[in-house]
């Protein structure tokens, strides 16, 4: 086993793969289409968590680091665009509320990578700390939590996410991903 930094590095790739398989049968329509009996659609779930581990990431990397432009524009929930293939961040932030807009989000494909680019520059932020630096705390929200706490949050809140896209799937009819 290598060292906490290493292990939660991984288990912050880990999202990848786990939350990947839950996406299997969507498609670029079904990807903001929204039920009326549950509050998120897929492209939404996938901004917001994402949105979430590139702010925790960049309180870890420090001052000046923010979203990355390619991913995410800040436009107050109206920049968001499937041409330009990034999410405004106001449109997936907390609080928020998905829009059944084809024009508002990127492809599916375009979602899952920005996922995944979050999940990447987490894992590598972390891995740069130190046990020192891990036991830092950070404030994010409402909390004051330690950096190795912070990133176990992140992985629980992308699991919660998770549990609705898997609602979702059964909402819209979808096989289970275990069948």
């Amino acid at each position: 086993m290598g060292t906490r930094s290493e292990l939660l590095a991984d288990i912050t790739l880990l999202n990848k793969q786990l939350l990947g398989r839950y996406l299997v049968g969507f498609n670029d329509v079904t990807a903001v289409r929204q039920t009326p009996d549950l509050p998120n659609h897929l492209a939404w779930a996938l901004g917001h968590t994402a949105l979430t581990m590139h702010r925790v990431a960049a309180a870890i990397e420090g001052a000046g680091a923010g979203l990355p432009p390619g991913d995410f524009v800040n436009g107050g929930g109206f920049a968001g665009s499937r041409d330009r293939g990034v999410i405004d961040a106001d449109a997936v932030a907390f609080g928020s509320k998905p829009e059944d807009r084809h024009d508002k989000y990127p492809t599916l494909g375009r979602c899952t990578e920005i996922f995944n680019n979050a999940c990447d520059r987490l894992a590598a932020a972390v891995r740069g700390c130190d046990d020192a630096r891990l036991e830092q705390r950070l404030t994010y929200g409402s909390m004051e939590l330690p950096i190795w706490a912070l990133v176990a949050r992140m992985t629980f809140h992308n699991g919660f996410h998770t549990g609705q896209i898997a609602d979702l799937r059964r909402a819209l009819g979808f096989r289970s991903i275990f069948a």
